[in-house]
C-alpha cells in the first residue's frame, strides 16, 4: 500500500486532504485551548468559591464544633480540587497543546516542501512535453515541406520549358528540404526519448517518492492525533486518584460529625455554672411584719430572677450578676481585658471564667517555653562568642539576654498570678458545686442554710441582715456521711420546725443511710477525679463504681466502691465524669 504506486495520479487530490488532515489537527488544538480555558476558570472559582466561604475571624471560636471542623476540611478538600484542576489545565497546555502545536508547525513545513517538490516535477515534465511537442510540429513541417520540394523537383525536371539552372535550383531546394526534414526528424526522435526517459522517471521514482513523502507526512499527523488524545486522557486519569482522594476527605469530613459531641461542645461553651432556682417558698403575710415580709419577697424574687438570667444568658447579663457574683466571690477590682472584661474573668459565670483562665494559662505556658528557648539559644551564643570572639562580641548578646531574663520573668509571673486566680476559682467551685451543699439547697424545695448543729435557718430574713441564700450555701460544710444531707423520706415544707424534729429527722435519714442501699447500676470512670470535697470520693480513669443514688440535678452522683480495710466506700463524683450502665 503505497500512494506513490497507487495514486500517482492525484497529486491535487493528495495536496487537498493532507491539507484538510493538517487543518483537523488545529481544529483540535484549539478544542484543548478551550478546555485549558475552562478548566483554568473553574479551577480560579473553586478557588473563589472557598475564599469566600472561609470562616471569618469573629468565627473562629465555633470551629470547635465537628459541623464547623467538617466544613473547614470540605473546603480544604475543595481548595485541593481546585488545584488538581490546575495540574490538569497547566498540564494539556505544556505537554500536549504545545505537542499539537509544534507538530502541525512541521506537518505544515514538511507538506510545503513535498508540494514544491511535487510542483518542480510536474513543471519539468511539462517543459519536456512542450519541447516533443515542438520538435514534433517541427518535423511534421519540415516533412510536408520536404515532400513538397521533391514534387516540385519532379515536375521542373519533366519540364522541357525550364532551363537546366531552374531544374539545378528546384534540386538544391528538395536537397536542402530532405536535409532539414531529416534534422526535424532526429530532434523530435531525441526529444521523444528524452520525453520517454523523463516521464518513466517522473511517475516511477521522483513523484512516488513525494508521495510517498506525502503519506508519512499524513500518517504521522494521524498518528500524533491518536498520541494526543491518548495523553490528554492520561493527564486526566493522573489526576483521578488524587480527586478520588479529595472525594473521600469531603466523604470522611461528612462522616466526622457528630451532633452528640457537638451538644456537649454547646454545654461546655455556655454552661453558667450556676444552680437553678428554688421553688419560691409561700409567705403568709399574717405571721410577720408587713414591710418584712415585702422586702424579703423581692429578695427572693429578684435572687430567682438573676439566677435564671444567669443560667441563660449569663455572658450577656452583666450588671445584675455582679451582684451575685461578689456575694460568692468578693470584690475584684481587676484591670479590664481588651475586650471589657476583668483580669480574672470573674464576671463571667463560674464554668466559662475557668474556661478562660485555663486558656490563658495555656498561652502564658507557651508563650515561656518559647522565651525559655530564646534565652537558651541566646545563652550559648554567648558562651560561644566568650570562647571564640572572632564570632563575636559577648556584650552584643547581653542587652537581648537581660532583656529576654525580664521578659521571661514577667511571663512567670502573669502564668503564677493567672493559675491562682483558676487554684480560686476552683475552690469556689468546689464549695458552691459541693455535693452535700448541693442536696442541702434542695431541701424542702427551697434554699436553706444549715448551721453547726444541724438545723435549718428558714427565717434567716428576720435577721439585721439580709443575705442571699448562696451564702448560707457557701458556709455549709456537711458531708453526705454526716447524716445532714437531703433524706428522701423528709416532706415537703417541714424545714419550718423546730431544731428537735430536724435532729430527729436528720438522725432517722442516717439512721437509713446506714444500710446497704441497692445498686441502680454501674459506672466507668472517664476521667480521674481528686475528691476535694467533704462528701466526695476520689477515682481514677476507667474504675468501675456502683451507682447507688443517680444526679438529682445537681451535677453529682452517689457512687459505692469495694473496700479491703472497711468494706466499702460511699461519695459523690461528678456526673459528666462518668458514664453509667442502669439496670433495666
Amino acid at each position: 500500500m503505497s500512494w506513490g504506486t497507487d495514486l500517482w495520479d492525484q497529486f491535487d487530490n493528495l495536496s487537498l486532504h493532507t491539507n484538510r488532515g493538517i487543518d483537523v489537527l488545529d481544529k483540535y488544538a484549539n478544542f484543548l485551548r478551550d478546555r485549558v480555558a475552562i478548566e483554568t476558570e473553574y479551577a480560579g472559582k473553586l478557588r473563589r468559591l472557598v475564599k469566600n466561604y472561609q470562616p471569618k475571624k469573629k468565627e473562629e471560636e465555633d470551629n470547635e464544633f465537628t459541623s464547623r471542623q467538617a466544613f473547614r476540611n470540605l473546603l480544604k478538600e475543595v481548595g485541593d480540587l481546585a488545584g488538581q484542576r490546575e495540574v490538569v489545565s497547566e498540564t494539556l497546555q505544556l505537554q500536549i497543546i504545545q505537542g499539537v502545536t509544534l507538530l502541525s508547525k512541521t506537518l505544515r513545513e514538511d507538506r510545503k516542501k513535498c508540494l514544491n517538490d511535487g510542483t518542480v516535477l510536474q513543471q519539468t515534465l511539462s517543459a519536456q512535453l512542450s519541447s516533443l511537442e515542438r520538435a514534433k510540429r517541427n518535423y511534421d513541417k519540415a516533412y510536408r515541406d520536404s515532400e513538397k520540394a521533391v514534387e516540385n523537383h519532379k515536375k521542373a525536371d519533366m519540364d522541357f520549358n525550364l532551363s537546366r539552372a531552374e531544374v539545378e535550383r528546384y534540386k538544391n531546394i528538395m536537397t536542402s528540404k530532405i536535409q532539414q526534414s531529416d534534422d526535424a526528424k532526429n530532434e523530435y526522435a531525441n526529444q521523444l526519448q528524452k520525453t520517454n526517459n523523463l516521464q518513466q522517471q517522473h511517475y516511477g521514482t521522483l513523484l512516488p517518492a513525494v508521495f510517498n513523502r506525502l503519506q508519512e507526512l499524513d500518517e504521522k499527523r494521524t498518528r500524533g492525533i491518536r498520541e494526543f488524545i491518548i495523553g490528554a486522557a492520561d493527564v486526566e486519569s493522573s489526576v483521578a486518584p488524587i480527586i478520588a482522594r479529595c472525594m473521600e476527605g469531603i466523604v470522611k469530613a461528612g462522616e466526622s460529625i457528630n451532633e452528640q459531641e457537638d451538644s456537649l461542645k454547646v454545654i461546655e461553651r455556655y454552661q453558667s455554672g450556676f444552680q437553678p432556682p428554688a421553688d419560691i417558698p409561700f409567705e403568709d403575710l399574717s405571721k410577720m411584719d408587713s414591710s418584712i415580709a415585702t422586702q424579703s419577697n423581692y429578695s427572693s424574687v429578684t435572687y430567682n430572677h438573676l439566677t435564671i438570667k444567669g443560667t441563660i444568658s449569663g455572658p450577656k447579663f452583666k450588671k445584675p450578676r455582679g451582684g451575685i457574683l461578689n456575694s460568692i466571690f468578693g470584690s475584684n477590682k481587676n484591670s479590664l481585658t481588651a475586650d471589657g472584661q476583668k483580669e480574672d474573668f470573674s464576671d463571667l459565670p463560674p464554668n466559662q471564667q475557668r474556661k478562660k483562665l485555663q486558656a490563658k494559662i495555656a498561652e502564658l505556658q507557651h508563650k515561656v517555653d518559647q522565651e525559655t528557648n530564646t534565652r537558651d539559644g541566646l545563652m550559648k551564643m554567648k558562651i560561644v562568642y566568650e570562647a571564640n570572639s572572632s564570632l563575636g562580641n559577648p556584650m552584643t548578646v547581653e542587652g537581648q539576654l537581660n532583656e529576654s531574663e525580664h521578659e521571661l520573668e514577667k511571663l512567670k509571673n502573669d502564668l503564677k498570678k493567672y493559675q491562682g486566680y483558676l487554684d480560686k476559682a476552683n475552690q469556689l467551685q468546689v464549695v458552691n458545686n459541693s455535693p452535700q451543699s448541693n442536696r442541702n439547697q434542695l431541701q424542702n424545695g427551697h434554699r436553706t442554710s444549715r448551721h453547726s448543729n444541724g438545723s435549718a435557718s428558714a427565717d434567716d430574713h428576720n435577721d439585721g441582715d439580709d443575705q442571699p441564700d448562696d451564702a448560707g450555701s457557701l458556709s455549709s460544710s456537711a458531708s453526705p456521711e454526716s447524716g445532714l444531707g437531703t433524706s428522701h423520706t423528709s416532706l415537703p415544707g417541714s424545714g419550718q420546725g423546730s431544731a428537735n424534729e430536724n435532729a430527729m429527722g436528720e438522725e432517722t435519714c442516717y439512721e437509713t443511710e446506714v444500710e446497704l442501699l441497692q445498686p441502680l447500676g454501674t459506672c466507668r470512670a472517664l476521667y480521674p477525679f481528686e475528691a476535694t470535697s467533704e462528701g466526695s470520693i476520689p477515682m481514677n480513669e476507667g474504675e468501675e463504681l456502683q451507682v447507688i443514688e443517680n444526679d438529682q440535678g445537681d451535677g453529682w452522683t452517689r457512687v459505692r466502691r469495694a473496700n479491703n480495710s472497711n468494706g466499702w466506700d460511699e461519695g459523690f463524683v461528678p456526673t459528666s465524669y462518668i458514664e453509667c450502665t442502669l439496670f433495666a
